[in-house]
């Protein structure tokens, strides 16, 4: 390969991965060193320098310079008479550089510099993964289905340069996707492992919920309205918590926008889960009432403070309300609240 092609190479490579020239070209001129080495029985001697501006590689052997060589270092060591070939300032005692023909070169030494070359250039894109997702986690980001195992209904993903899972388990219950689509997803975790970057996503965490109402409401992003807590069963309902210093501010108004515009966009992102947005409290009575929406709750009376565990009265027709389809509605709470609800009828008796 001549150095105009094999830098145009260096510069394509660093175009389509995103990865440095210089970073290639120093793993390229280790991966060469660590061949030709082999040839000066292993000793540190060899060195080679890539300049990506100039276009210019050079691999040289160091020798030092000697009246009369030692055969137990004959390797390393020349004669001043030829060194003087090389450079006109050798003299005894010194060291001359002398200049290799990289077209000499051998099989092994190219074999062994691909191989290294990849290994570097795994190791790059592997940082590169690192760098970029870990400035991104717990935050979201838009995706593009590649394409969705018919067996596992695994779906992978192209999130900018880079490619991920997103498991079933982790697809909101009932959404069906297709190639080609674009969807949000949340990034739940970022991990160096040995087979390389584990990106975590999903669409089913409670912080994808969050991160929606973060970027959707105004208030929420400039802090003048605060998400307390959020309890989500994906697919089916959510429930969020939402608190504001400023009276002059209707924190659930805000979430829910002009004409409920806000909260729809949410839940078609959702594709339609349902979604409760509660006032939150520092007073745990009224936290708990609140979150029991849309129940209307008569009294709440807290049983163990330090098991956090609170009995919550409602009307008897709202009873069926309050625990919801499958305690759906009592999960959820208790979830919100991180107490443990037990929801009794007002008048005591269970009847129906």
């Amino acid at each position: 390969m001549k150095n105009k092609d094999f830098f145009e190479a260096l510069k394509l490579m660093e175009k389509e991965k995103g990865i440095p020239a210089e970073f290639l070209a120093e793993k390229i001129a280790n991966a060469i060193v660590v061949a030709k080495r082999r040839d000066y029985d292993g000793l540190d001697i060899v060195h080679c320098d890539i300049n990506c501006e100039k276009e210019k590689i050079d691999v040289y052997v160091t020798k030092q310079v000697v009246e009369e060589i030692d055969p137990e270092h004959a390797t390393e060591q020349i004669l001043l008479a030829d060194a003087l070939k090389h450079s006109k300032r050798a003299t005894v005692g010194g060291v001359v550089n002398i200049k290799l023909n990289t077209k000499d070169f051998g099989r092994i030494v190219a074999q062994t510099a691909k191989h290294v070359i990849r290994q570097g250039i795994r190791e790059a894109e592997h940082g590169m993964v690192l760098q970029e997702f870990s400035s991104k986690n717990s935050e979201i980001e838009s995706a593009t289905v590649t394409s969705v195992d018919p067996e596992t209904g695994n779906a992978t993903l192209q999130i900018g340069k880079s490619e991920a899972i997103l498991p079933k388990g982790e697809q909101i219950p009932g959404e069906v996707l297709k190639e080609g689509q674009i969807i949000k997803i949340f990034i739940v975790d970022v991990r160096d492992t040995e087979k390389g970057p584990k990106i975590m996503i999903s669409r089913t965490h409670p912080g994808f919920v969050k991160r929606l109402f973060e970027k959707e409401v105004p208030e929420i992003f400039d802090g003048t309205v605060e998400i307390k807590a959020v309890s989500r069963e994906a697919g089916a309902r959510t429930k969020i918590a939402v608190y504001s210093k400023d009276e002059d501010v209707d924190p659930i108004g805000a979430c829910i926008g002009p004409k409920g515009q806000r909260v729809s966009t949410i839940v078609e992102e959702l594709g339609g889960e349902k979604i409760d947005i509660v006032k939150y409290s520092e007073d745990i009575t009224a936290f708990v009432s609140e979150a029991l929406s849309p129940a209307k709750v008569v009294s709440v009376e807290i049983i163990d403070e330090a098991a956090r565990s609170c009995q919550a009265s409602v009307p008897d027709h709202q009873l069926s309300l309050a625990i919801g389809n499958k305690g759906q509605n009592a999960r959820l709470a208790a979830k919100l609240t991180n107490w443990k609800i037990d929801i009794r009828p007002e008048s005591g008796y269970y009847g129906e």
